[in-house]
């Protein structure tokens, strides 16, 4: 008799290895079952040397491994032995990725048969716009608002867009790609949606600091929950891990964090995050 554990589609994010900490938990993560899936949805790291071993730990561990990019794998620091900027150190994370066998927004979607499937695992990378702003804000005042209250993100400083003339650019070109592969993909099958950053504006509602809404996604994924069928989104950025639900369709936000968030509120019992309702287990 077969007594094996069934496996599980699972997410975690924003692992940001670079703290001793962290880097700790990640290297006692492990499946519960040899069939166990891992979403990984971004923020793993910013230098390239520890994006490399995460994913390398993680593909050698579980059957499948699925990554979207943060915000901070795309950063350009000056101690990273790889100094790419922009698209060209995106193209190299992926080529990366498909050196492990991991599967990025650049390949096809994988499609999970497990307990809970069949789904369509859509990995994203679609960045933000600024439109996550105050209303009546133009972006230009948004960001004035926010370099004076302090709260700037460090992507203003590190995350290049080369070759297009703005961040916000990127992001348009990336969901107008993005939105044409979805569209292509069998309307029978529902689709678990990963990005970085939430598809809605309403998760950022609970930030302490409003004012770093802005570069926490694009106003134009607003209706994709809706539009496609989806079966759950999942998204980090935040690190306010929690689940909600918008228009029926439950968001999970699944991230780590920073040592100095979770240890305040304590790690979550279950940090790898089971995706399907089939798949909890008591």
């Amino acid at each position: 008799m077969d007594d094996r554990r069934p496996g599980r589609l699972l997410a975690v994010s924003d692992l940001h290895v670079s703290h001793v900490e962290n880097r700790r938990i990640v290297e006692e993560l492990k499946p519960e079952s040899e069939d166990d899936w891992l979403i990984v949805a971004g923020d793993v790291g910013e230098l390239t040397t520890d994006i490399e071993w995460v994913l390398t730990l993680l593909s050698e561990r579980f059957a499948e491994v699925v990554w979207a990019p943060g915000n901070h794998e795309l950063w350009t620091p000056a101690s990273d032995p790889v100094q790419l900027r922009g698209q060209e150190r995106y193209a190299h994370l992926v080529e990366l990725c498909r050196t492990l066998g991991v599967h990025t927004p650049e390949d096809p979607y994988p499609v999970w048969y497990g307990a809970g499937g069949p789904v369509t695992v859509a990995p994203l990378f679609l960045l933000y716009d600024y439109t996550f702003r105050a209303p009546g804000l133009s972006q230009e005042q948004a960001l004035v608002r926010a370099y004076d209250a302090g709260v700037v993100c460090t992507d203003e400083f590190l995350l290049h867009p080369d070759p297009f003339p703005s961040r916000e650019a990127w992001c348009r070109a990336r969901v107008e790609a993005t939105e044409k592969r979805l569209a292509a993909c069998d309307p029978e099958i529902p689709l678990v949606l990963v990005n970085h950053f939430p598809l809605v504006r309403q998760p950022t509602s609970v930030l302490y600091f409003t004012e770093f809404a802005q570069w926490c996604g694009t106003e134009l994924t607003a209706d994709w929950h809706r539009r496609f069928r989806t079966a759950v989104a999942v998204y980090g950025h935040l690190h306010i891990p929690r689940d909600t639900t918008y228009d029926g369709v439950p968001f999970k936000e699944v991230s780590l964090g920073y040592p100095r968030e979770w240890r305040r509120r304590g790690l979550p019992k279950t940090l790898l995050r089971p995706l399907l309702p089939e798949q909890a287990r008591g």
